[in-house]
């Protein structure tokens, strides 16, 4: 995969705290850090993957990109301008370049609107293409772009398939000829045949419109295909990134090699030993000092209890949070 551009969204030191409210005056007396931290580039038109655990934070840091969820600190700035604190209008005139592809697309649409009616709406609330005829051939011209026919667009949800469905829910993100899509599990719900299709259609949509794409999944296959840039997140924070090749070959963080190594191989003749990370991870209420992965990594020292690792790149873009790394390949604590 060729090397992006410029930065389309810079995201520097994003907290994300929820406060877990007791007592009758129901005041805060503890947070869930579910982002924690967070400083990220996604360049113009690429894909940028972001993966992790059940908990890590992945999907709260989307939705926090896209201004769906209000920040607790730091700053989203969308080619060149920090959106953070926007309201109203002017947050209204960026929706038009952000849009999101939410994991189930039958919660996603309405299933008292048709095809149709979903697309127009969009089209309502940002008053484009006025005329009602032009709008209703832009929705047409649309929903064949994504791969399906003009008949589909007199249908309700439950008319169609869960990839149909999919194609509707892409097809309506794509209304406003936006610069920037958020793709949160876009495939988990859908046959494996169904979501080769599916990521095709992303791909090819994102090379005929310059589109650039974070996509968030637990599908490594899927991030390894499609991404360009993979990030590691654990707990809140960014604990690898790098290009999805290199980080895929050559993993440096403890955690990131113990998530790849749970991954089976698809193939028959391969005995393969499943390693499996121990333990659970920490409360995001009550973190534990040091490093945040030192629990579970089997080579954590006294240094990893007691100092945070501060992010440092061991090669040119390939950036991890951790006092060591796996090179080379450590059987015994301290590398």
């Amino acid at each position: 995969m060729s090397q992006q551009g410029k930065a389309l969204i810079e995201v520097r030191n994003l907290l994300k705290w929820f406060p877990i409210r007791a007592g009758l005056l129901g005041r805060k007396v503890i947070y869930v850090k579910a982002v924690d931290g967070v400083s990220i580039t996604v360049r113009k038109s690429e894909t940028l993957g972001i993966v992790g655990e059940s908990g890590s934070g992945k999907t709260t840091l989307g939705l926090t990109l896209m201004r769906l969820v209000s920040t607790t600190s730091g700053s989203i700035i969308f080619d060149g301008i920090d959106i953070t604190h926007l309201t109203g209008s002017r947050l209204k005139n960026f929706r038009s370049r952000m849009q999101m592809v939410f994991q189930d697309p039958y919660a996603s649409l309405d299933p008292r609107q048709t095809v149709m009616s979903a697309l127009l709406e969009v089209m309502a609330i940002h008053h484009k293409f006025g005329n009602r005829k032009r709008a209703c051939e832009k929705a047409e011209e649309l929903i064949q772009i994504v791969g399906l026919s003009p008949v589909h667009l007199s249908r309700f949800p439950h008319e169609l398939s869960g990839g149909q469905r999919q194609r509707v829910a892409i097809a309506r993100a794509l209304v406003l000829s936006p610069d920037f899509l958020l793709l949160d599990e876009p495939t988990s719900s859908l046959d494996v045949s169904v979501q080769a299709q599916i990521l095709n259609l992303l791909q090819t949509l994102q090379r005929e419109r310059d589109l650039t794409y974070v996509l968030i999944s637990h599908n490594l296959a899927v991030v390894r295909q499609v991404c360009h840039r993979t990030a590691v997140m654990y707990l809140g924070r960014i604990v690898e990134i790098a290009d999805t090749s290199r980080l895929f070959e050559n993993p440096k963080h403890p955690y990131t090699f113990a998530l790849l190594s749970s991954v089976p191989i698809p193939d028959p003749e391969v005995l393969q030993k499943l390693d499996v990370i121990k333990g659970d991870p920490p409360s995001p209420i009550n973190l534990p000092a040091g490093c945040r992965f030192h629990l579970r990594c089997p080579y954590a020292t006294d240094r990893c209890k007691d100092e945070v690792p501060l992010p440092r790149e061991v090669e040119p873009g390939h950036w991890i949070e951790c006092h060591y790394d796996l090179t080379p390949r450590a059987e015994a604590p301290g590398f």
